[in-house]
């Protein structure tokens, strides 16, 4: 952690949109911090290769394997996790422990992670037809033992686990990623006696998703500040012209943009207008039944959602920009104001995470304190990592303000990460109606503090007409 605890002091405070305010936050730029220019576009000479990749997340697998993983069953009391897939109807989480060179399962793959315990190494196998690169020893020869499922049998039987979990869960989706033809010929091939052994890995699935290691925790700021790179370019004139741009033409150029670098969108990116006029703010046109046709004018409010994937890490960013008038140097100071007010309920949902605190009491607690403060809330913060949506606890959600029932209840742990997504709705007199300033930045609870992976918005983005 201590790579990340001194670019997480030098980047308090920061403000994406200039180099000048981190200076003025945290006495360093963000160039010194990270050796990346948010200024500066981001370039395809900048992203790694495939074959540098493919290295890299073998070695951030290994890594969680051999160092994180132990720790992991340990803490759940589970000794045998078995996951098992069919080719391309893969297992969300037996998808995250494949080799780089390994897109998909190959005819029916099976992992077996077994924990003999006393401080020894995990034991990793794969009962499968083909070596599951160097990360699993392949114990299975189909052609001295026919039957695959026999020769797991027989694996499980010689290191007689206390538990046998599989991934089956009734509430969270990732960990229930085991069919239920697998499941049943799991079951079909078990002896009565080790039947009753079987078990949901759930506590385990989610614990292995959702922690992030000190090799992912020094990359995943350079993979956030490259969604913060790209947010920067395309709130730009060289992408929007006020007058002549779409809504619909800044999503596919942020489409085109990530293919451009070699990266991925998870989600299709959305944009949408806050302006003077009539029209009421409504959460799902926000962010899904955006007007392709929605041309962007000066004065206007521009808010996008938008996230990549690279080294099978996930981004989840929202910002805004405003786009001056004529004569304007800078967005209203009402505008300005709401600004202000999503900050400080970010700062207050931040202050309240605690290790075994649930999502539903920090929402409860937030939620509180900022109407007390006279703030509107609206809280829909969620885990982040190998999915956009990952494991982990659920801290509300855009149409669940008084809690998420089971999600919502299960308690943080430390060194997981997050998407801090959220909105402050503020009255506005000279629209005359509530505007949403809606926010999300990517951010790392290390079981003392959160702190952002690579800052946070503090001013619009300012979009010239000329």
């Amino acid at each position: 952690m201590r790579i990340f605890v001194i670019i997480s002091v030098m980047l308090l405070g920061y403000g994406v949109t200039t180099n000048l305010y981190a200076q003025e936050q945290s006495g360093l730029t963000f160039t010194q911090a990270l050796n990346i220019d948010v200024l500066t576009p981001l370039s395809r000479s900048e992203i790694l290769p495939m074959k540098a990749r493919a290295k890299k997340i073998n070695e951030m697998l290994e890594d969680k394997l051999i160092n994180t993983l132990p720790q992991l069953m340990s803490r759940e009391g589970i000794d045998m996790w078995i996951l098992i897939s069919r080719e391309y109807n893969e297992d969300p989480i037996l998808k995250t422990m494949l080799p780089s060179t390994w897109l998909s399962a190959r005819r029916r793959t099976i992992l077996v992670l077994f924990n003999p315990g006393e401080g020894k190494p995990i034991e990793r196998y794969a009962v499968a037809r083909y070596q599951v690169d160097t990360l699993f020893q392949k114990t299975w020869d189909k052609e001295a033992q026919p039957s695959q499922w026999q020769r797991l049998v027989e694996l499980i039987e010689a290191k007689q686990p206390k538990a046998i979990a599989v991934n089956k869960s009734a509430h969270f989706a990732l960990a229930d990623g085991l069919t239920a033809t697998e499941f049943e010929d799991l079951i079909g091939v078990l002896p009565l006696r080790l039947q009753s052994h079987v078990m949901s890995s759930e506590p385990l699935a989610l614990a292995w998703l959702e922690t992030r290691t000190k090799m992912e925790l020094a990359i995943y700021p350079e993979i956030v500040a490259m969604g913060h790179r790209i947010i920067k370019e395309v709130y730009s004139q060289k992408v929007i012209t006020p007058g002549t741009t779409t809504t619909d033409d800044v999503v596919w150029w942020l489409r085109d943009k990530s293919t451009e670098l070699g990266l991925q969108n998870w989600f299709h990116p959305s944009v949408s207008i806050q302006r003077a006029s009539t029209d009421a703010f409504n959460h799902i046109d926000a962010f899904t039944n955006v007007k392709p046709d929605n041309t962007i004018l000066p004065g206007d409010l521009v808010h996008l959602d938008f996230g990549i994937t690279y080294l099978r890490l996930n981004t989840d960013q929202q910002q805004h920009a405003y786009v001056l008038k004529e004569n304007e140097t800078d967005a209203p100071e009402y505008l300005q104001g709401a600004l202000a007010d999503a900050n400080r309920l970010q700062d207050i949902f931040t202050s309240l995470f605690a290790v075994g605190k649930t999502g539903n009491a920090i929402l409860r607690e937030a939620r509180a304190q900022a109407i007390k403060e006279g703030i509107k809330p609206s809280i829909y913060t969620h885990p982040l990592g190998y999915h956009g949506h990952a494991a982990g606890t659920t801290l509300g959600m855009w149409d669940s303000q008084g809690g998420v029932p089971i999600q919502g209840d299960y308690p943080l742990h430390a060194q997981t990460a997050y998407s801090i997504e959220l909105n402050a709705a503020k009255f506005i007199e000279a629209w005359g109606k509530e505007v949403r300033i809606m926010l999300e930045e990517n951010a790392v609870f290390d079981g003392q503090t959160v702190s952002y992976l690579n800052g946070r918005q503090t001013r619009f983005h300012l979009i010239t007409t000329k």
